[in-house]
């Protein structure tokens, strides 16, 4: 069960960069935004790894050539995932954001079971589908039949599905790795992974819009939080996803909802309704389930 353990670590460090990500959209747009999480953090990504191996005395790993398409797959997807959450977040409240995002555990375990042959038991099944219809029931906002609600719902949905696909991307990346030690393939993958896409967005950034990375540079003393809790909680991630399918891990994440329930409440002042309350509900029990059934 250590895999439950990292991924309830993983799931509370990633709620607290999410809401700084928040923040910082207004002043540093979406890409701006996106990108804090992957520039500031890929050095702190890179501090890991050394420490890693020479706390346990691993060596340098051999990388087959397979790892490299599911790590570039995994990098690329989150980046996406990362601008689509954080559009969602500016035009519903943090608590709602988060519940189109969290749709995503079907996602993962249909592509898990397409991609890895990751298998699912028929109650890891069900407890999949009572969180998620838990999620889809915070999402609903009755009465409104706006243009814009329905946009941010599909954006919603469309950041759940690559999380989902980065989710999958990373795992196979590790299980490519085939290391005896989880801990160094989790490590390993996460570094690459940051690397490339705090590559790939400076380069990006540099080319169409310099003027964000001058804004970022300004705003580092908020941004070196957010960039050190994302890739804290990237490590946790990771570690869960080497243990267990990557399904019961994004599974258990939906405590996530819990937290960001906590956060839209006390940190952002947005009331909680009775049917994201009923939602909340559903979601634990999915989680007791899952934890239970596993």
């Amino acid at each position: 069960m250590l895999w439950a353990v990292f991924t309830l670590i993983a799931a509370a460090a990633q709620t607290a960069r999410n809401a700084m990500q928040r923040e910082l959209t207004a002043t540093l747009g979406t890409v701006g935004a996106t990108h804090v999480r992957f520039l500031f953090g890929f050095p702190f990504a890179l501090i890991f790894l050394p420490g890693v191996m020479l706390a346990a005395g691993y060596g340098w790993p051999h990388i087959p050539a397979m790892f490299w398409p599911w790590v570039i797959a995994g990098a690329l997807t989150q980046i996406a995932a990362t601008a689509t959450m954080l559009m969602v977040m500016g035009q519903r409240s943090f608590v709602v954001a988060y519940a189109f995002i969290k749709t995503e555990p079907v996602s993962v375990a249909l592509f898990g079971l397409i991609f890895l042959g990751d298998k699912i038991t028929p109650l890891s099944g069900a407890a999949i589908l009572i969180a998620t219809a838990g999620v889809i029931v915070i999402s609903l906002k009755p009465g409104s039949g706006k243009a814009s609600t329905l946009h941010s719902t599909l954006i919603g949905l469309l950041s759940g599905a690559l999380f989902a696909l980065s989710a999958i991307g990373y795992r196979g990346a590790i299980l490519a790795l085939q290391l005896p030690h989880f801990v160094m393939a989790a490590t390993f993958t996460l570094a690459v992974g940051l690397v490339i896409q705090a590559a790939l967005l400076s380069a990006y950034l540099a080319l169409r819009d310099p003027a964000v990375l001058r804004a970022i540079a300004r705003a580092w003393k908020p941004s070196l939080f957010a960039g050190f809790m994302g890739a804290f909680a990237s490590e946790f991630w990771f570690l869960g996803f080497a243990i267990t399918s990557a399904a019961n891990v994004r599974t258990l994440a939906l405590v996530e909802v819990l937290f960001a329930q906590g956060v839209t409440h006390f940190i952002f002042k947005q009331p909680t309704t009775s049917r994201e309350r009923a939602g909340i509900v559903l979601v634990v029990i999915g989680v007791a389930l899952l934890v239970w059934a596993y």
